[in-house]
């Protein structure tokens, strides 16, 4: 048996909104926060829990910040055929950038899968101070 991880035909994200949202927390060297609302739609034949998550957002000045951890906003989503799980959260960025990943499940069987987040991008305002 092969430890790699495969993706799951009909396991598939959508980035449903990426809001630049100025009222949220943002450190002063990534002043631009941008709230993302995601969708994890489960349209395979198998029941799949999310256990975590890899992020990968790359600036315009070829800064990439690498974001991994457990679950989805503290939540283990268990998603049956058909289900879907929404849920937003944020990024900060201090230049445009575009963000990319990808969520690690497991099937009731025990198999590892892997869905990807497709790109999206984040665009700094030219406006702001």
């Amino acid at each position: 048996m092969s430890n790699s991880i495969a993706e799951l035909e009909g396991l598939r994200v959508t980035v449903d909104r990426v809001t630049f949202m100025p009222q949220l927390e943002a450190a002063e060297d990534r002043p631009f926060p941008f709230g993302y609302f995601i969708t994890i739609h489960n349209d395979s034949a198998e029941t799949v829990t999310i256990k975590g998550r890899k992020w990968v957002v790359t600036d315009g000045r070829g800064e990439t910040i690498v974001v991994e951890g457990d679950g989805v906003v503290g939540k283990f989503p268990r998603l049956e055929p058909g289900e879907n799980f929404s849920y937003n959260s944020y990024h900060t960025i201090g230049a445009d950038s575009v963000a990319e990943g990808a969520y690690i499940g497991v099937t009731e069987e025990g198999a590892p899968v892997l869905v990807r987040i497709p790109p999206f991008e984040m665009k700094a305002p030219k406006d702001h101070p």
